[in-house]
């Protein structure tokens, strides 16, 4: 039987991840120099969403999983070795490192929401003037000008709030806790957990094969 450790930041692997949505970009990645170029076959990974909601991790790994095993990659998820009531206190180090141990898998990939922000904005309504050459229909008297005219003059602007969530992704080597791919991105104008599932794996997926980390 293979053993396998988890450094501390990996022990923070069950926290928080808010709902987001579509509009997802890959800001920027790192890989470990050594692994470039050495992929590695049928590889296994235990994903681990860092929130306590477990609707957002239920959905979020779920997501993952289905893209990782389009590409024959084993997954095993957080879900089905840590209950809702395994994270509500920081476990012991000794009662993660068993859970994951029992997973037998290569690396551990972890997602976690490190940042928000909130942007209010002013979106300005159209304004609208006469014509140089205007119909002449409506001096026939003031009430048929004003109906003629009110609708077109001023549609008001509004505020509106931008929201950003920045995430994290880490790949860990469980043989020795090490960090070998590390991803960063951005969520703008989050909606539904729903929604950021369908977008999010695939642009994970697209990044970790840019890196060589998966074969086209």
């Amino acid at each position: 039987m293979k053993h396998y450790t988890l450094s501390a930041a990996v022990l923070l692997c069950l926290l928080m991840l808010g709902s987001c949505g579509g509009n997802t970009r890959i800001t920027g990645s790192w890989i470990d120099p050594e692994l470039k170029g050495n992929v590695k076959e049928n590889a296994s990974v235990f994903i681990a969403s860092m929130s306590q909601n477990m609707e957002v991790r239920t959905k979020l790994e779920n997501a993952l999983a289905a893209e990782a095993a389009a590409r024959n990659i084993m997954v095993v998820k957080s879900t089905e070795y840590f209950p809702a009531t395994f994270t509500v206190t920081m476990p012991t180090r000794e009662a993660l490192l068993d859970k994951i141990k029992e997973s037998k898998v290569d690396a551990i990939l972890t997602i976690s929401l490190i940042n928000k922000e909130s942007d209010t904005r002013y979106v300005p309504g159209s304004n609208r003037f006469y014509a140089p050459y205007p119909a002449y229909r409506w001096y026939g008297g003031f009430y048929s000008y004003y109906n003629y005219w009110y609708p077109n003059l001023w549609d008001p602007g509004y505020y509106t709030t931008d929201k950003t969530y920045f995430l994290e992704t880490n790949l860990y080597r469980t043989n020795d806790e090490k960090l070998i791919w590390s991803a960063q991105s951005e969520t703008v104008n989050p909606g539904s957990i729903d929604n950021f599932v369908r977008d999010y794996p695939k642009k994970l997926i697209a990044q970790l094969v840019k890196d060589g980390l998966l074969k086209k």
